[in-house]
């Protein structure tokens, strides 16, 4: 029986500060600039809590159902490596801001906030530190061992991100760090930890390969491991959380959380993935899959929304989930990159419904959309439907007479030969034919 358990650490990146200093969180251009005396742990400096990340961290909480302390206070994680300028990481381990949640049917032991440490870059047999990023505020949401594979742990990260996306607190392409830590054991082989996984498809494959080795030889004693992106490697043996030594960070004071805080915070907490998902299928009729593509992402979401009070709900979902994403994938865009409204969507697709306009012209009109927006009324204009029979006859005669080869090789039976017709039909027409009709009109003028 395999148990998977993961720690997934997500940086805040509504968050402008870092979560002990006023340093900025941006990515810099140039290593230790967006440093100060307080995340660079010099003597007699004074950390100070960034009250924004202490929300983001209770709205997240709140979300996936943790029962949130009402009183909590932060910690000292003690260990020496060159990532800890002053030996010692600021986290919370006897008071975490929520405890006991739920998500996926997954038990969450705790969420609570820390600051990322500082990153190493390993250059020939010398290592250089960068401080830019020691005390960017980090939630870290630790589950149970209750995984029972590397897929479901892979979707349980990316439905975590979802949520975290959905709350505006974490952007999946942005420059917000990721990274898992993964607990795995098989059978009755000691739990092996693999460090800094990246992300969650890195999060599967990394546990496919660790599963294989166990199930060939168990682990005898707890590990911590890192990953390379192709195998697991040993680092060093477990630590256990009494080698840390904790105690209790006397520079900040307790924090104390208000019923009003609760409140007010549950009420900013937005209809989520999984929920839409249901309204969708239910109310709309939307297919589960096309639902599911939907409201992976927030902004495409909301989209949806606003175009279905106006165009039949399933039609628009088939448009979105496939054209919508499609260009946006090919031109590597999130929606926010475009300035795409719904008002651009309903004209859109309003004009295909009423047939002004052909499926392949409504296609090509999208990826012109996502380039710079214009007024679809006054594009589709331009393109003419052509649902006149002998003016699409006239157009099948021409190209008919111009490829006799591809003619002779159609009536001996080869069907790529009447895909290619039809391609130059549209291409004459500049896809105001519907294929379906270009087909019979081609087939009839064939015979």
């Amino acid at each position: 029986m395999t148990k998977i358990g993961l720690e997934v650490h997500v940086q805040l990146e509504d968050c402008a500060s870092k979560l002990f200093c006023s340093c900025s969180t941006k990515k810099a251009k140039k290593p230790n600039t967006n440093t100060c005396p307080i995340c660079l742990g010099m003597p007699g400096s004074k950390p100070v809590l960034n009250k924004k990340a202490v929300l983001s961290a209770l709205k997240t909480a709140l979300a996936i159902k943790c029962k949130v302390n009402p009183e909590y206070f932060f910690s000292r994680k003690t260990y020496f490596f060159p990532d800890l300028a002053k030996n010692f990481q600021i986290t919370q381990f006897e008071t975490p801001i929520g405890v006991s949640g739920k998500f996926m049917d997954v038990d969450i032991k705790r969420i609570h906030l820390e600051e990322d440490p500082a990153s190493l870059i390993h250059e020939g047999n010398h290592v250089l530190v960068d401080y830019n990023r020691s005390g960017i505020p980090l939630i870290e949401v630790v589950t149970e061992p209750q995984i029972k594979s590397a897929r479901d742990a892979r979707i349980f990260v990316q439905e975590l991100t979802t949520l975290m996306e959905y709350l505006g607190v974490y952007t999946k392409k942005s420059e917000a760090s990721l990274r898992c830590d993964v607990n795995v054991s098989v059978g009755k082989g000691a739990r092996v930890e693999i460090k800094n996984i990246g992300g969650a498809y890195d999060v599967e494959h990394a546990l496919l390969y660790e599963i294989r080795l166990q199930e060939k030889s168990p682990a005898k004693v707890q590990q911590t491991k890192g990953w390379d992106g192709k195998k697991t490697y040993v680092q060093r043996e477990k630590e256990l959380e009494e080698d840390y030594g904790y105690i209790i960070e006397p520079d900040i004071p307790k924090v104390v959380v208000s019923d009003a805080d609760i409140k007010r915070l549950s009420s900013e907490i937005p209809t989520l993935a999984s929920d839409r998902i249901n309204f969708y299928v239910e109310k709309y009729k939307v297919s589960k899959e096309d639902a599911r593509a939907i409201v992976s992402s927030k902004d495409v979401s909301d989209l949806f929304e606003s175009v279905a009070k106006e165009v039949e709900p399933r039609f628009a979902a088939k448009w979105i989930r496939r054209e919508l994403s499609r260009v946006l994938k090919y031109k590597k865009l999130d929606l926010k990159d475009t300035n795409i409204t719904a008002k651009h969507l309903v004209d859109l697709l309003k004009a295909i419904e009423n047939k002004v306009i052909t499926a392949q012209v409504g296609q090509k009109i999208m990826e012109d959309l996502v380039k710079k927006p214009f007024d679809i009324n006054a594009r589709v204009k331009g393109y003419g439907r052509i649902d006149n029979q002998k003016d699409l006859e006239n157009i099948c005669k021409k190209v008919i007479k111009n490829n006799p080869k591809v003619v002779e090789d159609f009536k001996r039976g080869e069907a790529k030969a009447l895909n290619f017709l039809i391609g130059q039909v549209m291409r004459e027409t500049k896809g105001a034919a519907e294929p379906s009709s270009v087909a019979r009109v081609l087939k009839e003028n064939m015979a």
